[in-house]
């Protein structure tokens, strides 16, 4: 013991720094409890509110303008699969707003990365409604598939608005400063391959840029690199379009046509002549006049001024 006291009583000061220490990490594990419970607590709102509504819709109508035979035919079992297909086709069509749109994706990148908590769970639950969804409206289920398929629809919803929520949260921050810049590069960049009024040579090129500056970065899925292909050469087609030279090749002015063109007839295809025989041949052309000979004997021009008679006849 003497050892262990001497050893304190020569280092008693690294009590302080060992309390510093020791706080920051209470500190440190009251905030992650903190936020756990928050989330939990976010989590079980989200799917309260989603069982009242989805339990309110599937009740039928008490208004009395309606006819009771309509309340029936909107609770029947092909009307809550339909309702069920559109919530679950409704959230699907979200998702791929942020699936197939790459500035959705640069603006909030853990909606597409699967490594986050939120969003790997969001995907366990599409797959789920996906497995048990019906082929059709009028396939026949029994009440135990059709709350479960209803359960599997709930928590696909429930867990997108938390993914959704949590994505716009933290946005792009756990990536570094410098991955950062490279973003916000790639942000720009991007306005300008879709941007009409940038010509096709500068489209081309920030296309390119974006995607070396995504690489490393964002996984793009097919869909989405896809899609912007289809934008990028939307936006070349429709800029090629107007662009003078890129158009209809306009018809070459007639040559020949008139007085003073100061063009020369060239070869076109001949007419066909209406006198001219079923064979299709052209009639011979008229023989040219032969040109007439010089005089002989001219006479000498007259000189200026001297009238000149003809000679009287012998």
């Amino acid at each position: 013991m003497e050892p262990l006291f001497t050893f304190l009583g020569s280092y008693w000061w690294l009590v302080f720094p060992l309390v510093g220490v020791m706080g920051g990490l209470g500190s440190a594990w009251e905030r992650g409890a903190r936020r756990r419970h928050k989330r939990r607590l976010e989590i079980l709102r989200a799917k309260s509110e989603l069982r009242t509504a989805a339990v309110a819709g599937s009740l039928p109508s008490t208004d009395l303008q309606v006819p009771g035979a309509a309340d029936a035919r909107a609770d029947t079992p092909v009307a809550r699969l339909q309702r069920l297909f559109d919530e679950h086709d409704a959230i699907t069509a979200r998702w791929l707003d942020y699936e197939l749109d790459v500035a959705k994706i640069i603006a909030f990148p853990a909606m597409s990365d699967g490594r986050q908590p939120l969003t790997a769970a969001f995907l366990r639950a599409k797959r789920k409604a996906d497995g048990l969804r019906p082929a059709s409206v009028k396939a026949r289920l029994s009440k135990e598939a059709l709350a479960e398929y209803r359960d599997a629809v709930t928590e696909f919803a429930t867990a997108f608005e938390i993914a959704e929520r949590d994505a716009r949260r933290i946005r792009d921050s756990s990536f570094t400063e410098s991955e950062r810049k490279r973003l916000d590069t790639a942000k720009q960049l991007l306005t300008v391959a879709i941007d009409q009024a940038a010509t096709p040579a500068e489209r081309q090129l920030a296309y390119r840029r974006v995607r070396e500056e995504l690489d490393g970065l964002i996984l793009l899925s097919d869909g989405a690199i896809d899609a912007l292909e289809e934008r990028v050469a939307l936006e070349l087609t429709s800029g090629q379009g107007s662009a003078p030279g890129h158009g209809t090749a306009s018809a070459p002015p007639s040559q020949g046509s008139g007085p003073g063109s100061g063009f020369t007839a060239t070869t076109r295809d001949a007419e066909p002549d209406p006198d001219a025989g079923s064979s299709g041949t052209p009639p011979p052309s008229a023989p040219r006049p032969a040109p007439s000979p010089p005089p002989t004997n001219p006479a000498p021009p007259a000189a200026p001024g001297r009238i000149t008679r003809p000679r009287p006849p012998a």
